[in-house]
């Protein structure tokens, strides 16, 4: 649910989207030629940093212009009165940079937010920049040093860096969890569970019938457990994944999965015992210098089903 300020923003946003596209007014920027070689000196990028920052300025006095008319005219139409200036930030290149605004005043005293301000304040480039970073190796410490690109630029220290990647995965888990699976066609669903911490993760991953994989959903759970699965199977069916249409369904040894998939499923579902869960459960059971060839002999029937290892494919083969 949304705060109020949110609610705020979003229409002084939309507000400002509808001034630009009903009025559409003109903005030019002049920039001496002198200060374009000094910033062309330190590379084109920069150029076109600085150039951007300055445009951002140029398009917040043009929406107070709007909002209160020109400078010392009058103007009937005026909504708000100008009211001093103060510094604030903008979001460019994931990293905040300072910037000037104008203030503006109602008539009923209240401040008058500027649309654009809060457009260009958007935190969701910045979050998105440093999760795309993050998941590619670099580090939070190393993070401010390697994306600054201006001088006076912050909101890249390790603490921020963090709070940014924490609110991006949260909104990938987010859309992860909502998508649609409707038109996802599908051979074959993976379900397993996977310890984290105390907790154990339930994960359904789908394969298509190109063989493209896909995480479908993901429950929390104490256990491995009917309720849990149950819950994770739930969400696919809202979600849209039809469960009528027959497909593979490959799962450990579990109880528990194989009651969930049979309840949603029924007789449209083919259950699979997974092979690595089977040749773990053999091994595990074995002593320590006899796993390393109980595997290497596990693998034989399913590598090479022609060969002749009757005694092997006894002990390691894996039935539904």
């Amino acid at each position: 649910m949304k705060r109020r300020y949110q609610i705020e923003q979003q229409r002084e946003v939309n507000e400002f989207r509808q001034l630009a596209t009903n009025q559409n007014p003109n903005i030019q920027m002049a920039l001496p030629l002198t200060e374009i070689v000094g910033l062309l000196q330190q590379g084109v990028g920069h150029l076109l940093r600085e150039a951007g920052l300055a445009l951002r300025g140029l398009v917040m006095e043009e929406e107070v212009r709007q909002v209160a008319g020109e400078r010392h005219q009058q103007h009937a139409e005026r909504r708000a009165h100008r009211w001093g200036k103060e510094d604030g930030y903008c979001v460019i290149d994931g990293q905040k940079v300072p910037i000037q605004r104008t203030r503006l005043r109602t008539k009923e005293k209240r401040e008058q937010r500027l649309g654009s301000y809060e457009l260009f304040q958007r935190s969701g480039p910045l979050e998105q920049g440093v999760w795309d970073k993050i998941v590619r190796g670099l580090s939070t410490r190393n993070h401010g040093a390697v994306v600054k690109d201006f001088s006076t630029a912050y909101g890249i220290e390790k603490s921020a860096v963090s709070e940014n990647f924490i609110e991006a995965s949260r909104e990938k888990v987010k859309q992860l969890m909502e998508r649609p699976l409707g038109e996802l066609r599908l051979c074959a669903l993976l379900i397993d569970g996977t310890p984290f911490k105390d907790r154990q993760m339930m994960v359904a991953l789908g394969i298509g019938c190109d063989g493209r994989k896909t995480v479908l959903g993901l429950r929390e759970g104490a256990t491995e457990n009917a309720t849990v699965v149950g819950a994770l199977l739930s969400d696919l069916l809202e979600r849209g994944l039809d469960f009528s249409t027959p497909r593979l369904y490959v799962l450990d040894g579990s109880k528990a999965l194989h009651t969930a998939v049979r309840r949603h499923a029924g007789e449209s579902a083919f259950l699979q015992r997974c092979q690595v869960h089977k040749k773990r459960n053999v091994v595990d059971h074995l002593p320590e210098e006899h796993k390393a060839d109980v595997r290497r002999k596990c693998k034989m029937p399913i590598l090479w089903p022609t060969m002749r290892m009757p005694s092997v494919r006894s002990s390691c083969c894996i039935t539904n």
